[in-house]
Protein backbone atom coordinates (compact mmCIF):
# COMPACT_ATOMS: atom_id res chain seq x y z
CA UNK A 1 0.00 0.00 0.00
CA UNK A 2 1.27 3.11 -0.87
CA UNK A 3 0.78 6.15 1.23
CA UNK A 4 0.33 9.61 -0.27
CA UNK A 5 2.34 12.87 1.50
CA UNK A 6 0.00 15.03 3.68
CA UNK A 7 0.18 18.70 2.26
CA UNK A 8 0.18 21.57 3.28
CA UNK A 9 -3.15 22.56 1.76
CA UNK A 10 -5.00 19.37 2.40
CA UNK A 11 -4.23 20.44 6.61
CA UNK A 12 -5.50 23.96 5.30
CA UNK A 13 -8.43 22.44 3.54
CA UNK A 14 -9.63 19.86 6.61
CA UNK A 15 -9.05 23.07 9.09
CA UNK A 16 -11.56 25.08 7.12
CA UNK A 17 -14.08 22.47 6.87
CA UNK A 18 -13.88 21.60 10.62
CA UNK A 19 -14.48 25.79 11.39
CA UNK A 20 -17.45 25.66 9.11
CA UNK A 21 -18.67 22.58 10.54
CA UNK A 22 -18.46 23.43 14.22
CA UNK A 23 -21.69 25.55 15.28
CA UNK A 24 -20.30 28.21 17.38
CA UNK A 25 -17.54 28.99 14.52
CA UNK A 26 -19.93 28.68 11.42
CA UNK A 27 -22.50 31.88 12.30
CA UNK A 28 -20.12 33.94 12.65
CA UNK A 29 -17.62 33.30 9.00
CA UNK A 30 -21.42 33.19 7.82
CA UNK A 31 -22.04 36.66 8.85
CA UNK A 32 -18.69 37.78 8.03
CA UNK A 33 -19.15 36.55 4.32
CA UNK A 34 -22.42 37.93 4.20
CA UNK A 35 -21.06 42.04 5.39
CA UNK A 36 -18.85 41.24 2.41
CA UNK A 37 -22.46 40.47 -0.25
CA UNK A 38 -24.21 43.65 1.77
CA UNK A 39 -21.91 45.74 -0.01
CA UNK A 40 -24.01 45.86 -2.69
CA UNK A 41 -27.29 48.26 -3.29
CA UNK A 42 -30.20 47.40 -3.92
CA UNK A 43 -31.91 48.55 -7.24
CA UNK A 44 -35.33 50.33 -8.10
CA UNK A 45 -37.75 48.07 -10.02
CA UNK A 46 -38.42 48.66 -13.51
CA UNK A 47 -41.89 50.23 -13.78
CA UNK A 48 -43.32 47.56 -15.20
CA UNK A 49 -42.07 45.07 -12.30
CA UNK A 50 -43.95 47.74 -9.30
CA UNK A 51 -46.54 46.05 -7.93
CA UNK A 52 -49.34 47.98 -6.04
CA UNK A 53 -50.53 46.98 -2.63
CA UNK A 54 -53.94 46.01 -3.26
CA UNK A 55 -54.69 45.54 0.90
CA UNK A 56 -53.13 46.98 4.01
CA UNK A 57 -55.08 44.47 5.70
CA UNK A 58 -52.72 43.52 7.92
CA UNK A 59 -51.81 43.46 11.59
CA UNK A 60 -48.48 43.46 13.66
CA UNK A 61 -47.87 43.53 17.58
CA UNK A 62 -44.72 44.99 19.74
CA UNK A 63 -43.12 44.00 22.87
CA UNK A 64 -45.77 46.02 24.56
CA UNK A 65 -48.35 43.72 22.78
CA UNK A 66 -49.52 47.48 21.31
CA UNK A 67 -51.26 46.40 17.59
CA UNK A 68 -50.08 48.28 14.80
CA UNK A 69 -51.84 48.26 11.62
CA UNK A 70 -50.98 48.58 8.27
CA UNK A 71 -53.58 50.83 7.47
CA UNK A 72 -51.40 53.63 9.04
CA UNK A 73 -48.69 53.46 6.62
CA UNK A 74 -51.19 54.23 3.88
CA UNK A 75 -49.77 57.65 1.80
CA UNK A 76 -46.46 57.23 3.99
CA UNK A 77 -43.43 55.91 2.23
CA UNK A 78 -42.23 52.45 4.40
CA UNK A 79 -39.46 50.32 4.51
CA UNK A 80 -40.10 46.68 5.52
CA UNK A 81 -37.40 44.26 6.16
CA UNK A 82 -38.32 40.76 7.26
CA UNK A 83 -35.74 38.99 9.68
CA UNK A 84 -34.53 36.62 12.04
CA UNK A 85 -31.89 36.82 14.97
CA UNK A 86 -30.70 33.60 13.49
CA UNK A 87 -30.53 34.65 10.14
CA UNK A 88 -26.27 35.70 9.04
CA UNK A 89 -27.44 37.67 5.90
CA UNK A 90 -30.30 39.47 8.83
CA UNK A 91 -27.16 39.88 11.24
CA UNK A 92 -24.86 41.56 7.87
CA UNK A 93 -27.05 43.96 6.95
CA UNK A 94 -28.67 44.97 10.60
CA UNK A 95 -26.12 48.00 10.60
CA UNK A 96 -26.86 49.65 6.98
CA UNK A 97 -30.32 49.65 8.21
CA UNK A 98 -30.05 50.76 11.56
CA UNK A 99 -27.83 53.82 10.11
CA UNK A 100 -31.38 54.41 7.52
CA UNK A 101 -33.04 54.46 10.28
CA UNK A 102 -31.08 56.89 12.36
CA UNK A 103 -31.08 59.36 9.71
CA UNK A 104 -35.20 58.98 8.19
CA UNK A 105 -36.74 57.03 11.07
CA UNK A 106 -39.21 60.74 11.13
CA UNK A 107 -39.36 60.59 7.51
CA UNK A 108 -40.48 56.99 6.31
CA UNK A 109 -42.09 54.49 7.89
CA UNK A 110 -40.02 51.43 9.43
CA UNK A 111 -41.76 48.20 9.79
CA UNK A 112 -38.79 45.63 11.42
CA UNK A 113 -40.82 42.19 11.03
CA UNK A 114 -39.64 38.27 12.63
CA UNK A 115 -41.30 35.71 13.74
CA UNK A 116 -38.67 35.34 16.48
CA UNK A 117 -39.89 35.70 20.00
CA UNK A 118 -39.91 39.23 21.54
CA UNK A 119 -37.44 37.71 24.80
CA UNK A 120 -35.06 36.78 21.47
CA UNK A 121 -35.05 40.25 19.42
CA UNK A 122 -34.68 41.95 22.36
CA UNK A 123 -31.83 40.67 23.59
CA UNK A 124 -30.35 41.42 19.92
CA UNK A 125 -31.26 44.93 19.53
CA UNK A 126 -29.69 45.24 23.43
CA UNK A 127 -26.83 43.11 22.23
CA UNK A 128 -25.85 45.44 18.87
CA UNK A 129 -27.54 48.45 20.37
CA UNK A 130 -30.30 48.95 17.49
CA UNK A 131 -32.86 51.35 18.19
CA UNK A 132 -35.29 50.57 15.65
CA UNK A 133 -38.86 48.92 16.98
CA UNK A 134 -39.77 45.23 15.71
CA UNK A 135 -42.91 43.71 15.54
CA UNK A 136 -44.62 40.13 15.21
CA UNK A 137 -47.05 39.64 12.58
CA UNK A 138 -50.68 39.24 14.41
CA UNK A 139 -52.39 38.26 11.81
CA UNK A 140 -51.82 37.10 8.06
CA UNK A 141 -49.58 38.48 5.74
CA UNK A 142 -51.58 38.30 2.21
CA UNK A 143 -50.48 40.88 1.48
CA UNK A 144 -45.94 39.88 1.08
CA UNK A 145 -45.13 37.01 -0.22
CA UNK A 146 -41.93 35.94 1.86
CA UNK A 147 -40.17 32.81 1.49
CA UNK A 148 -36.60 33.68 2.73
CA UNK A 149 -34.80 35.95 4.71
CA UNK A 150 -34.15 38.56 4.88
CA UNK A 151 -36.54 40.23 2.22
CA UNK A 152 -36.91 44.16 2.51
CA UNK A 153 -39.59 46.14 0.44
CA UNK A 154 -39.51 49.97 -0.28
CA UNK A 155 -42.63 51.13 -0.85
CA UNK A 156 -43.96 54.66 -1.97
CA UNK A 157 -46.76 56.62 -0.84
CA UNK A 158 -49.28 55.44 -3.55
CA UNK A 159 -48.51 51.70 -2.49
CA UNK A 160 -46.51 50.86 -5.01
CA UNK A 161 -43.61 48.38 -4.00
CA UNK A 162 -40.37 50.49 -5.70
CA UNK A 163 -37.86 48.32 -4.31
CA UNK A 164 -38.18 44.25 -3.34
CA UNK A 165 -34.62 42.76 -2.15
CA UNK A 166 -34.21 39.24 -1.01
CA UNK A 167 -30.70 38.72 0.44
CA UNK A 168 -28.08 40.94 2.55
CA UNK A 169 -28.11 44.18 1.15
CA UNK A 170 -26.38 47.88 1.76
CA UNK A 171 -29.28 49.87 2.71
CA UNK A 172 -27.51 53.13 3.59
CA UNK A 173 -25.82 53.63 0.06
CA UNK A 174 -26.11 56.93 -1.47
CA UNK A 175 -28.27 55.21 -3.77
CA UNK A 176 -31.21 54.35 -1.76
CA UNK A 177 -31.05 57.91 0.01
CA UNK A 178 -31.52 59.34 -3.16
CA UNK A 179 -34.83 56.98 -4.07
CA UNK A 180 -35.97 57.35 -0.67
CA UNK A 181 -35.47 61.39 -0.81
CA UNK A 182 -37.07 61.29 -4.12
CA UNK A 183 -40.02 59.15 -2.51
CA UNK A 184 -40.28 61.74 0.25
CA UNK A 185 -40.97 64.90 -2.15
CA UNK A 186 -43.42 63.27 -3.89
Amino acid sequence: MKFRKIKFKDIIFLVVLAILIIPQTRKPIQVFINKGLALISPSVLAEEKQKEIASYNWELKDNQGNTFNFNETKGKVVLINFWATWCPPCIAEMPSLQKLYNDYNDKIEFLFVTDDWFKETNAFLEKHNYTFKVYRPASNNGIFKVNSIPRTFLIDKNGKIIIDETGAANWNSDAIRKTIDELIQQ
